[in-house]
């Protein structure tokens, strides 16, 4: 054991050192472009004219194209008296240094991004490309992604949103397809007095779920819900407080039900990947002629077997004589209740990014927002993507920790 002591040369001084904190970063000014969406068949908006004229009176500059609210019924008078900039070319539109867009960025429009550009959009896991994400990535774009945004209580506000609009539309849907208008078993939604309640089976008790369950018993339908997750199954039925028929999952009760109902609603949730199958192709040929199918998840491809998309302009078809509605994207055929849901969400989320001297100092103060990010200054940060598509993935809390 060493019996020398430590050598301090009395030249040495020492001082108390200050401690050092982080200092909110000044405000910068935001310069958003909003394009005509025509990929998808996007009718939505991200900005209604009221947030845009609450952006413009805090000093920042919008760019839109022409008649880009027109799918939501916004003119662009609307839109120019809030203090919007209407331009006519849409390369005009893509120089700005934020695009505030409500569908995903489509191929030829990889072509307009610029270097460094930031990029708040629906990223749509089921049809993005490879080759999209790479040209994007050769941009050193940051994107933030509408189904990935969590707020600060951890939920997905724009989700919810759009989930409430589609489970609430799904009955009128059904209803529409029952009529005798078009060609259905002339049934009504619901009940009278001295007839039995239409019998209403819903696939999934998530927030669709829970609305479609919502607006069926409104309308005096007898509604029976099936999900394998007791939690959402009880909170179901916490929340809207009637006496409810769930169940679990399980085939032979799930076809001897489905052989009865009169409307039949895809409902349930995937986190990433496919929605999975639960009803075959034989369980839909059991069930009765004139039985409408409501798939509401083939945005990540449907629950039922016999699912196939649809669109507006050809929504339905027929197999095994039942009805089914497959068109992704519900909450655009509701385009101006669905562009104000979007706009509460991220106008105050903008004036926010641009208080904290923009997206990249909101990512270091806010760690919920990083949920959201999949591409930051050109690096792949979704984890799904990256192993999907066999590219590089990188940690964006680690890329946070490394400005520390």
């Amino acid at each position: 054991m060493a019996t020398t002591k430590p050598f301090v040369s009395p030249t040495i001084t020492y001082e108390t050192m200050e401690e050092m904190l982080d200092v909110k970063p000044r405000g910068t000014s935001l310069f958003l472009g909003i394009p005509k969406e025509t990929s998808f068949k996007e009718n939505r908006i991200a900005l209604t004219p009221e947030a845009v004229g609450v952006m413009v009176a805090n000093g920042h500059r919008v760019v839109m194209e022409t008649k880009a609210g027109e799918g939501a019924s916004y003119t662009d008078r609307d839109y120019s008296e809030a203090g919007a900039q209407i331009v006519y070319d849409k390369k005009s539109v893509y120089e700005c240094s934020m695009l505030v867009k409500s569908a995903p960025v489509s191929e030829s429009e990889c072509e307009l991004l610029h270097l460094n550009q930031c990029i708040i959009s629906p990223i749509h896991l089921s049809v993005m490309k490879r080759e999209i994400l790479q040209k994007m990535m050769e941009k050193k774009i940051t994107s933030l992604s509408f189904e990935n945004l969590k707020d600060d209580t951890g939920h997905n506000p724009i989700v919810r949103s759009m989930s409430e609009i589609a489970g609430s539309a799904v009955m009128l849907i059904a209803g529409q397809y029952l009529s005798n208008a078009n060609n259905g078993k002339g049934v009504l939604v619901g009940g009278i007095s001295g007839i039995p309640p239409t019998k209403v089976i819903i696939i999934g008790a998530g927030i669709v779920g829970e609305y479609a369950a919502r607006t069926a018993l409104a309308m005096g339908a007898s509604v029976k819900i099936f999900d394998n997750s007791i939690y959402r199954l009880k909170r179901l039925q916490n929340n809207i407080g009637g006496r409810l028929w769930t169940s679990v999952i399980e085939p032979k009760i799930l076809a001897k039900q489905l052989k009865t109902c009169d409307v039949a609603v895809g409902a349930l949730n995937s986190n990433s990947g496919r929605t999975p199958i639960v009803v075959s192709e034989e369980m839909v040929s059991n069930m009765r002629p004139g039985t409408v199918i409501v798939d509401v998840c083939i945005d990540r491809g449907g629950c039922f077997e016999t699912s196939e998309v649809t669109s507006q302009e050809d929504p339905i078809y027929r197999k095994y004589d039942v009805i089914h509605y497959c068109v992704p994207n519900i909450p655009s055929s509701f385009a101006r209740t669905a562009s104000q849901a979007i706009s509460n969400v991220l106008m105050p989320l903008l004036l926010e990014m641009a208080d904290n001297g923009g997206i990249e100092n909101l990512v270091w103060l806010k760690p919920n927002i990083r949920s959201g990010i999949y591409l930051f200054k050109g690096s792949l940060t979704n984890l799904y993507l990256s192993e999907r598509f066999n590219l590089k993935y990188t940690d964006l809390n680690l890329i946070m920790a490394s400005k520390r």
